[in-house]
């Protein structure tokens, strides 16, 4: 499993570089009143796609690491700073970022071609922050911190 954690980390920076790029372009779209683009499209499915990616890492990680298990016991987990934050704040604010992605990228397709950025920068900026909020950065300390990036 642990090439699936090297997986799960690498891939989380190009959630970010895609999720990033999303949202600075749409904030360029907006102020200068640009179409949207078919490179704007592209930003946007690489980052769902990066998204859907790593949502699969997870689960996998969830599972075999017997964090799944452990959500018998909900209480014990609760007083567990580091299970709650794996399994109960770190799995559910990422899960709600990507339903985030995936509403805003079908809201997007739908909407008309003046709001598209705008709506693009409300759905993926969103998504974005609970993203940045959600890893265990290095400098987050303690147990849940995690090298910035895998060692191989």
């Amino acid at each position: 499993m642990q090439s699936v954690l090297i997986l799960h980390s690498l891939i989380r920076w190009a959630i970010l570089i895609f999720g990033l790029l999303a949202v600075i372009t749409s904030i360029g779209g907006v102020l200068k009143k640009r179409a949207y683009s078919s490179a704007d499209n592209k930003i946007s499915l690489f980052f769902m796609i990066f998204c859907d990616l790593q949502l699969l890492m997870g689960i996998i990680l969830l599972y075999s690491n017997g964090w799944f298990a452990k959500m018998k016991t909900m209480g014990e987990v609760m007083k567990n700073s580091y299970d709650r934050f794996f399994i109960v704040e770190h799995g559910f604010m990422m899960i709600l970022a990507w339903i985030l992605v995936h509403v805003g990228r079908t809201a997007v397709k739908k909407a008309a071609p003046e709001s598209k950025h705008k709506k693009t920068l409300i759905f993926f900026g969103i998504a974005i922050l609970l993203i940045l909020i959600s890893i265990p950065w290095s400098f987050k300390g303690g147990a849940i911190a995690r090298p910035d990036f895998p060692r191989f």
